[in-house]
């Protein structure tokens, strides 16, 4: 089989590559390497540069595009702009490169009888796209937040509350029948490129499937992109033994999930024999502390570092998540097999040996959030 995977320089793609080659299949990029994710490594790893057909330039380059898609039998859409915090400010780009982006893709596959082979497309989706997510109130049942305000936020109130009561609630895990409710222009640019690509499967009569991906991470992620997570982040400054910065008061979570999970499920969506057209959560079904991330990774230093709660917080972000993988289970036969503290141990083996990177990009990252309005302070502070 011949696959094209737009975006396919970064972290994701580059591994999706290497397993799709030991399988003995063709791959086709896309990538415009963009200087925020690869900085001035303009070119493939050279594991993969010499078995791939590489296309150099930008999603939204319609005869480019033309060129990559032609003789492809399946499409893994990667290609985005990606960082909930920068998308609150930088709009105008973010839905160029990623509603935009998408259009072209699916104009030329409805209009140009290059798409004729196109069986499957795989999108790239985000557990961003529902926002909050899941809670359970011991009144109302499963209810669905909206974001927090910054009032609250401000006071130090960062759990999210019952809509209808004022009863606490708890994070449950969402399953993919949850409403949308995007918190960032990211979030809201994800749902739209899911549903574009699911819409056209469906027109089509071919296999659409969006994999919301919740926090992925392993080696080979960009140490250089301050929007890349923050395990990047947390262990460049461990390995320098400086002070670890956490949000809010270090009890929020995420359901991070490792790399070869991901392509696991990624592939298998890719391969998917019978008919289907929708979205299917990917992650490690686990909910982890930020507070827990940080010390397991200054731990792995030497504990060299001071981690302090500040009471930070970032206007658009969400509190906890963590996904329900029964869908994956039954129509991937996917389950995750790396537990977060192990493949964490791996990230940070890999990390240990990267170029340390200085933080200049993330200071100024913060820096911009705070100008436009997008960061704020409560009225807390501990240091551990």
């Amino acid at each position: 089989m011949t696959y094209l995977i737009t975006g396919g320089a970064g972290f994701i793609g580059t591994h999706l590559c290497r397993h799709l080659l030991n399988e003995g299949h063709n791959v086709k990029i896309l990538d415009c390497f963009n200087t925020q994710i690869h900085g001035d490594q303009k070119k493939l790893p050279s594991d993969v540069s010499k078995d791939v057909e590489l296309f150099t330039g930008d999603i939204r380059d319609r005869e480019l595009l033309i060129k990559a898609i032609a003789k492809t039998n399946g499409i893994i859409h990667l290609a985005a702009e990606t960082g909930t915090g920068q998308s609150m400010y930088e709009i105008d780009r973010y839905f160029s490169v990623n509603v935009q982006g998408t259009a072209v893709l699916l104009d030329i596959l409805q209009n140009h009888e290059i798409s004729k082979s196109i069986e499957t497309i795989v999108v790239a989706s985000s557990r961003a796209i529902y926002g909050e997510g899941a809670y359970k109130c011991m009144v109302h049942g499963t209810i669905y937040p909206d974001s927090r305000n910054s009032i609250d936020l401000a006071m130090g109130k960062f759990d999210p509350g019952c809509p209808f009561c004022t009863c606490s609630i708890k994070v449950i895990p969402t399953n993919e029948i949850a409403p949308f409710k995007p918190m960032s222009v990211y979030g809201l640019t994800k749902q739209v490129q899911e549903q574009a690509i699911l819409m056209f499967a469906r027109t089509r009569d071919i296999n659409g499937i969006a994999l919301r991906y919740q926090n992925v991470y392993g080696p080979g992620q960009s140490l250089k992109n301050p929007y890349t997570g923050i395990l990047a982040v947390f262990s460049t400054l461990a390995k320098r033994g400086q002070d670890i910065e956490v949000y809010e008061d270090g009890q929020e979570s995420r359901d991070f999930v490792y790399i070869d999970d991901v392509i696991n499920a990624t592939v298998s969506a890719l391969k998917h024999k019978e008919k289907f057209v929708g979205g299917i959560n990917v992650g490690s079904g686990e909910a982890t502390k930020i507070e827990t991330v940080a010390e397991e990774i200054n731990s792995f230093f030497g504990k060299k570092s001071s981690i302090f709660t500040s009471g930070a917080f970032r206007i658009g972000d969400i509190r906890h998540n963590v996904a329900d993988l029964s869908l994956a289970k039954d129509v991937l036969r996917f389950e995750p097999k790396t537990h977060f503290r192990e493949g964490v141990s791996k990230f940070l083996q890999w990390a240990e040996n990267e170029t340390y990177v200085e933080n200049i990009s993330y200071s100024n990252s913060v820096n911009e959030l705070t100008i436009r309005g997008l960061m704020g302070q409560a009225k807390i502070k501990k240091y551990e």
